[in-house]
This record gives structure tokens, sequence and C-alpha cells, in this order.
């Protein structure tokens, strides 16, 4: 990286490169709120991550963690509920362009019953994700960037009762406004 300023950095083919969960929207809306809570400290990790850092290029570990999980948690409802989830997300995938739940109540509650008797998950109850939910990490909290300040050099200096409504570069209209007194 000789020559090569900390913000030109750009990670390594070998660091960007995850396998990818190729799902399509109806799978992932359907299994959204078990994964949710599954994923749950990998997505806080990552979105924590993304919130302190401002730098995408620096959390790609996290996201390759969140990653790691949703292919764990889907391989689990493969090998333990596949038949309802897939009664359940074709229910999903049929029920319109807005991929609406209300429709799809009862396979729903078929899936959720099966993943609760073999993987003993409860579904988060509604609004849970909308609660405040804090969060314990290990990451260590960025440093905050150097402030660069720049030379203070003088230029002229006029006396605030030597400023006249032209100085200030105001438009006509805001001349007259009444809260601007001169």
């Amino acid at each position: 990286m000789t020559g090569v300023q900390p913000d030109e950095w750009l990670p390594t083919i070998q660091e960007l490169t995850v396998p990818e969960l190729k799902l399509s929207s109806p799978v992932l809306k359907a299994g959204a709120h078990h994964f949710g809570k599954f994923c749950d400290y990998q997505s806080k990790e990552f979105m924590l991550c993304m919130s302190e850092e401002k730098d995408p290029r620096k959390c790609i570990k996290e996201g390759a963690e969140v990653t790691t999980c949703a292919f764990k948690y889907f391989n689990l409802i493969r090998a333990n509920c596949m038949k309802e989830f897939t009664e359940y997300w074709s229910c999903v995938d049929h029920s319109g362009q807005q991929l609406e739940l209300e429709n799809c109540r009862k396979t729903q509650k078929t899936f959720d019953q099966c993943v609760f008797d073999k993987l003993g998950w409860v579904r988060p109850e509604k609004g849970y994700f909308a609660k405040i939910r804090l969060h314990d990490t290990d990451r260590k909290k960025p440093e905050p960037p150097e402030l660069v300040v720049p030379e203070w050099t003088p230029g002229p200096t006029k006396d605030l009762l030597d400023i006249k409504p032209e100085d200030l570069n105001l438009r006509q209209a805001d001349r007259h406004h009444p809260f601007v007194e001169f």
C-alpha cells in the first residue's frame, strides 16, 4: 500500500468474495421474522459498525457474518420445516405485488408451529423489532477522526456598526422583511 492514502484503500477481492444467498423476495419476507431474531446479534454488529465507522470498507467482516448467519438460518429451516416454509412463502408469492401476509396467516401459523416444535423458536411478537433493544458489543469504539484546522489568516475586519444592508448580500425582498432590522 505504498503511496496509498487511508481514504483510498480498497479491500482485496478475497475480502469481498462472500457466498451469495440467492433467494427471492417472497422467501425473504416469509422468513424475515425468525431470521431477524436468529441473526439479531450479527445484524446489530453490522449496523453499529456502519453507523460508527461511516465507511463500508471497515465493516466487511461484520457484513460477511450476517451472510453466514443467514445461510445457517435457511439451512436449519430447510432441514427441519421445508414443507411448511415452502407452503408459506408460496402463499406470500401469490399474494400480490406488495407481498401481503394477511391471506397467508394459516400457512404462517403452520410454519411457526413447525419452527417451535422442531427448533424451539417462538415467532417474535408484533412490534418486537420496533422496540429499543440494547446491544452489547466487544467491538472497540472507533477514535473520532483527527480534525485538521486550517491556519487562520486575518482578513479585513469591519466594526459591526459599520455594516450596511448591501454588505450582507440580501435579496431585495429580504431587505424589507419585518425581522431584518437596519
